[in-house]
């Protein structure tokens, strides 16, 4: 056995430990070496000048400005305590890039596809084990850490970067061919899943070989210098997304600048710091190669605002009207011009088709208002369709609108065509419209202070909106009803999704709020008058690649005690609606009945 500080074997080069690690005669660490000359031998100048022919020597890949080998300490340009607080601020701005790219993917797909829950396990899923892959593929790279770090972020750079343009436009522009391509979002979300991780897993081993040839140091230590680095830059990606990024950049711009960045301090950290690792032919690459990714992503961040544009009328048509990012969601409205009914869409959800809007908000308000109804609650609604229904009926004296976009209904009450779409609603002294979150409005709210609730909300199956078809909203809204109040809810398109309708029905039961039944087909366009069924195609639906028409609608009427279906003889009689009409459409709801269905709650949600 051979003791740790005897000599080496004869024949045996000397290890690099003894050249130049801790306590050898080039160490910076040696009791006995403390100036300028003691960390030339770290930088592997003395160290490797007797060894002439040898890894070390004249010839050899350290003479020629190449690694020799991965336990070897770099010749570095400055001094080693900068040159490490250089690779873990590097570190920092990796792990914030890597996060942001992340998170994008999960806004957009969730956007594009719906159903967030689902878009966020697959793709942190997926990532999660591709950077394992990725932390294997590396063990490859080590000899070669810092251009296999530098071509890495390159890549990294472009693809992360790009991700959120690319599946943007093929979501818009393929996504109406129909067969495989109606899949394309979901499976090019995988693929950048997928891509990124072992990109983003590759940095870990690679980084740790850096920080290694800075400064020898005992693993553990370098791991949790390596980790507190990564997690604190998570942290500022985590934060910078949401707070930043997106509110002021946008999804495009966003994911093209935190490309930008990633390509340019990983090319600054190797090109800067390492350049003595590299070859000349290899510098000149990777130069090359970031050159190229900046201005490919600089290329397309002067270009975001134009694809944005062609993407949105690929996607909603040529008549693109309005088009706004609210702090809550994107607003588009389409036609109002040359006769062309006027459809409103909210992130990417038709919520309203001009051509039959009646039909729904008719169906909506008018079998609640047969009873008290001088005070009216309204969630959702900003568009002011269903306040104007509400308005038709003699005795209403007060109308209270929450709203979570305070943007919409302001776009409601002064766009020409949406607020002569709903007469001008919000211009009645009766109508007060707040801005705010539904839940935690009726928390506030004093016991029977309405006679009638309209739940104009987003489809259960919109996991945002989840919590608003729970058994304690609905317990909360039972608190707020007065005596002989009722209760009219959205509960989605009955036929399509039956499970989901009946199980907000065993919802309100659980609440203690008997329901009736009913839904209304909407009207084909092409066709001309409403549907008698709703055919398999539900309305509205963001899991379609192009943004469908309704086909159809399923509304539950709640009381304290069982509700009639019945219209307000002394209302005016509606455009769509009649009491015939409301009894088949109850007939029709009712053979779709799944019965034994729990009701969905807060820490249980079952749509």
């Amino acid at each position: 056995m051979i003791e740790p500080h005897a000599p080496a074997p004869p024949g045996s080069p000397p290890s690099w430990g003894d050249a130049c690690g801790p306590n050898g005669p080039g160490s910076a660490d040696s009791p006995g070496d403390t100036s300028d000359s003691g960390r030339s031998g770290r930088s592997g100048r003395s160290g490797r000048s007797g060894r002439s022919g040898g890894p070390g020597g004249p010839g050899g890949p350290c003479d020629t400005g190449g690694p020799c080998g991965p336990e070897a300490t770099a010749r570095l340009p400055v001094r080693p305590a900068v040159g490490r607080f250089l690779v873990l601020a590097g570190v920092f701005v990796c792990a914030a890039c890597g996060l942001v790219y992340e998170l994008e993917l999960v806004a957009l797909a969730s956007y594009l596809i719906g159903d967030s829950v689902t878009q966020a396990s697959v793709v942190l899923s997926v990532m999660v084990f591709a950077m394992g892959l990725g932390s294997l593929a590396a063990k490859r790279l080590r000899g070669l850490a810092a251009a296999g770090f530098g071509a890495l972020e390159a890549v990294l750079a472009l693809v992360g970067g790009s991700s959120a343009m690319v599946l943007y436009a093929v979501f818009a522009w393929t996504g109406g061919w129909g067969g495989l391509w109606a899949d394309g979002p979901r499976v090019l979300l995988v693929a950048f899943s997928l891509a990124i991780g072992v990109l983003i897993g590759a940095e870990v081993p690679l980084l740790m070989e850096l920080i290694q040839r800075v400064r020898r140091q005992d693993p553990g230590g370098a791991v949790a210098d390596l980790f507190a680095a990564d997690y604190v830059g998570a942290l500022v990606g985590g934060l910078a997304f949401p707070f930043v990024l997106l509110p002021f950049l946008g999804q495009l711009t966003g994911a093209l600048l935190t490309g930008t960045v990633n390509a340019a301090v990983g090319a600054a950290l190797v090109l800067g710091l390492f350049r003595r690792d590299l070859t000349r032919r290899a510098r000149w690459l990777l130069l090359a190669a970031n050159v190229v990714v900046l201005a490919l992503l600089a290329t397309a961040t002067v270009l975001a605002d134009d694809f944005e544009r062609a993407a949105r009328q690929a996607v909603y048509g040529q008549d693109v009207r309005v088009a706004v990012r609210t702090d809550v969601q994107e607003v588009v409205l389409t036609g109002d011009t040359d006769g062309r009914p006027l459809d409103l869409f909210l992130d990417g959800r038709l919520r309203v088709r001009g051509s039959d809007e009646r039909r729904y908000h008719e169906a909506l308000v008018h079998p609640a208002m047969n009873g008290p109804h001088a005070r009216v609650l309204v969630l959702g609604g900003g568009d002011g369709l269903a306040v104007r229904e509400v308005l038709r009926h003699p005795g209403v004296r007060r109308v209270d609108v929450v709203e979570l976009d305070p943007q919409l209904a302001r776009l409601a009450r002064h766009d020409p065509g949406l607020s002569a779409l709903n007469e001008h609603a919000y211009g009645d002294a009766r109508v007060h419209a707040g801005a705010g979150d539904a839940f935690h409005r009726l928390r506030s709210t004093p016991s029977a202070t309405y006679d009638v609730v309209i739940s104009d909300l987003p489809d259960p199956a919109v996991t945002a909106s989840t919590k608003l078809y729970s058994q304690e909203f609905y317990g909360l809204l039972r608190r707020v009803l007065a005596p002989g109040g009722r209760l009219v809810v959205h509960a989605g398109p009955v036929s399509a999704h039956p499970r989901a309708f009946w199980t907000v029905d065993a919802t309100l039961r659980a609440a203690g709020l008997p329901t009736a039944a009913y839904r209304v087909g909407a009207r084909d366009p092409d066709s001309g008058p409403a549907a008698s069924e709703p055919g398999p195609t539900p309305g509205p639906v963001r899991s379609d690649a192009v943004p469908r028409a309704p086909r159809g609608w399923g509304f539950l009427l709640a009381a304290r005690t069982p509700p009639v279906l019945r219209l307000d003889p002394a209302a005016p009689r509606p455009h769509t609606l009649t009491p015939d009409s409301l009894t088949r459409d109850a007939r029709a709801a009712a053979r779709t009945r799944i019965p034994g269905l729990p009701p969905s709650t807060l820490v249980h949600p079952r749509y």
